[in-house]
């Protein structure tokens, strides 16, 4: 029996045929999770916690919680798990250690510990189980972030992630009701992770799509966190793009502001096939719940292609960051980040108003 690696197809331990991770799952990544529709209306009718350490809990929607244990030093943890949405394993364990660390991230923070999370059959391939913790492991070691133990349990669909303890001064605290009037939207990753997985789930893919959004969605943010820290004061609001897509993220950020979030669709960065992957019909059901649940707070200020504002709710994995900056330092930040290898890019502008997002 052949073995796995990165390169190889997983084998199925009692058959030895191929196994395709992404045909074992209905929904990949962050589109396998709750629609935001229904999350919210939960989370909305639960009652909010008071605490004189807590910077920020859940009321806002924003990436991870924040308790303060001393002056100067805050914890920040979050959790995040999903199915796959590549057919490799060690890829998949790379991804989902990305997108749990970016949380971490979003928040101004350092990542410091993690806890692994995994759901797996219990006659399933524990080559297979293997593969997706070296992966995560790997990650984890790139990010400087050790993985104290976890926890399993039995279930017929894969799933796996991390529970990630991070650290932020409270004074260098980043969250989604930063944004200011007059500051400049910068987006650091292209969208379309979520288009381009479907069409491989469905076959459709070519293989330069795949490799770009892997590529994508396994750069972690922890650079472009470092080269955020190094202007701090000037950077005012962060949230990082994931299952609610670009729209639904921007709409916690305009909403938790109180500000409007004017957006130049065509300045926004979009992954090879992104667009092609609309086209031909490859939409996960979640870019659907997204647009249901988001549409209501968008206006159109000007002519927007039909396909990119479809690819503005794609539920997006381990995403980008959407950053609200001074206007007087975004030339100089898009530099900085694109020097780290992000394809960053200013995308719009936020203007005083009622919370909307204004797309032109």
């Amino acid at each position: 029996m052949s073995s796995i690696t990165e390169d190889n197809p997983v084998l199925d331990a009692g058959t030895a045929e191929t196994v395709h991770l992404t045909q074992t799952t209905r929904a990949g990544g962050c589109a396998s999770k709750l629609a935001p529709g229904p999350l919210n209306s939960v989370l909305s009718r639960l009652p909010k916690q008071s605490h004189r350490d807590l910077l920020v809990g859940f009321e806002n929607a924003d990436d991870a919680g924040v308790f303060r244990i001393a002056p100067d030093r805050a914890l920040v943890q979050t959790v995040d798990f999903f199915t796959p949405m590549v057919d490799d394993p060690f890829t998949f364990g790379r991804i989902a250690a990305t997108n749990a660390l970016s949380d971490v991230y979003a928040m101004g923070g350092t990542a410091l510990t993690a806890l692994s999370m995994v759901c797996f059959p219990a006659d399933g391939d524990l080559r297979i189980l293997e593969k997706i913790m070296l992966g995560g492991l790997e990650t984890m070691r790139e990010a400087g972030c050790v993985v104290l133990g976890g926890h399993s349990v039995r279930d017929a669909e894969i799933k796996f992630g991390y529970a990630v303890t991070g650290m932020v001064h409270p004074d260098k605290l980043l969250t989604n009701a930063g944004a200011r009037r007059g500051d400049k939207l910068i987006f650091t990753k292209r969208l379309g992770t979520g288009v381009i997985t479907t069409a491989l789930k469905a076959g459709r893919a070519d293989s330069h799509w795949i490799e770009a959004a892997i590529e994508s969605m396994t750069m972690l943010n922890r650079r472009a966190a470092e080269v955020l820290a190094r202007w701090n004061g000037h950077v005012h609001g962060m949230t990082d793009v994931t299952g609610f897509g670009f729209i639904g993220h921007a709409r916690e950020m305009a909403l938790a502001s109180g500000m409007r979030l004017v957006i130049a669709t065509e300045a926004i960065p979009v992954l090879e096939g992104a667009l092609e992957c609309i086209a031909m019909g490859t939409i996960p059901a979640g870019l659907r719940a997204n647009r249901d649940f988001a549409e209501c707070m968008v206006e159109t200020a000007g002519p927007v292609k039909d396909e990119l504002r479809t690819l503005l709710f794609d539920p997006q994995t381990a995403g980008g960051l959407l950053i609200s900056a001074d206007p007087e330092v975004t030339d100089a930040l898009v530099s900085d980040l694109c020097a780290q290898g992000y394809p960053a890019a200013e995308i719009g502008s936020v203007m005083e108003g009622a919370p909307r997002i204004v797309l032109c």
